[in-house]
């Protein structure tokens, strides 16, 4: 009887890792090999078609920490993710809380609130190109209805980022407010019911009631947020290409000018595992510390 129990299982066993034999294959081509190979190269010096040239040990990560430009990608990586992070979720909260009531008409919005989640980042930056024209675009109009002088939002060093960050944080917003908005529906009706009774006031129970209901969500859209900002390229190569003057080039900007550019496929391997490192700490450090202030119900 035992063995049939163990023919049965290890069958059931099988049969499972078939089914997982597609995605795993998928997972080694497409995210193991490139990871293996880039350890490999960050170690070595290559030629302009990324063949080995020569063994370079840590040159490629000493080189890299005496680099101005990896500080200056490090730091506008930085100001972008604490530029991005905080305004995307702040308005992704803010939409929920003012559309998460029963309404008449309040699908309309929440549709419209939800439409940046289904935007490509191409179709996201060539619309907001259009918004920084700096002589066709809307927003200088705007400005030039109010009597200010026009922007050069992403030809000015001063403007550059915060623009980017500007269209960044729009774009996260749809996601941040599907996801909050689901939240704020799921939380019990009898729980605001209580505190009007006690009378509270909207804004009272919104903050000291329902912003630690809602703190898991919250924890979840910080962690993947600080991932995404850490690895934002499109919007950046399609709006200015790192410019000007090095304003805007975040790290994978960094990594692709390296390795695609400049072809340097040792320095480039190095800047993404380093990258790797950073994003790794980062969310170890938000389940460390943060995680102890979310309220799991």
């Amino acid at each position: 009887m035992d063995s049939r129990k163990q023919r049965l299982a290890w069958k059931e066993n099988t049969i499972g890792y078939l089914f997982l034999a597609p995605s795993l294959l998928l997972f080694c081509m497409f995210l193991f090999y490139p990871l293996l190979k880039s350890v490999y190269l960050s170690f070595h010096l290559t030629d302009l078609r990324g063949h080995v040239a020569a063994f370079a040990g840590l040159e490629n990560y000493s080189s890299l920490l005496r680099s101005e430009g990896f500080w200056n990608s490090l730091l506008v990586t930085v100001k972008f993710t604490l530029l991005t992070v905080p305004a995307g979720i702040a308005a992704g909260l803010l939409l929920a809380a003012l559309t998460h009531t029963k309404l008449k008409g309040m699908r309309v919005f929440r549709f419209i609130f939800s439409v940046p989640v289904a935007m490509s980042v191409s179709t996201s930056s060539v619309i907001w190109m259009m918004l920084y024209h700096p002589t066709t675009g809307m927003l200088n109009y705007g400005l030039s209805r109010l009597g200010l002088a026009p922007v050069q939002w992403l030809t000015d060093p001063a403007w550059a980022l915060i623009s980017i960050s500007l269209m960044t944080a729009w774009m996260n917003s749809g996601f941040n407010y599907i996801l909050l908005l689901s939240s704020l529906q799921g939380i019990r009706e009898e729980i605001r019911d209580s505190a009007r009774i006690d009378g509270s006031s909207p804004l009272r129970t919104f903050f000291q009631i329902l912003m630690p209901l809602l703190s898991p969500t919250l924890f979840f859209l910080t962690v993947v947020s600080v991932m995404n900002a850490f690895q934002s390229f499109g919007q950046i190569h399609i709006l200015t290409k790192g410019g000007p003057a090095g304003s805007t080039e975040v790290f994978v900007y960094s990594i692709y000018k390296e390795a695609f550019v400049n072809f340097q496929f040792g320095t480039g391997s190095a800047l993404a595992l380093v990258l790797f490192v950073l994003i790794l700490l980062l969310t170890w450090v938000q389940f460390r510390f943060v995680e102890k202030k979310v309220h799991y119900q």
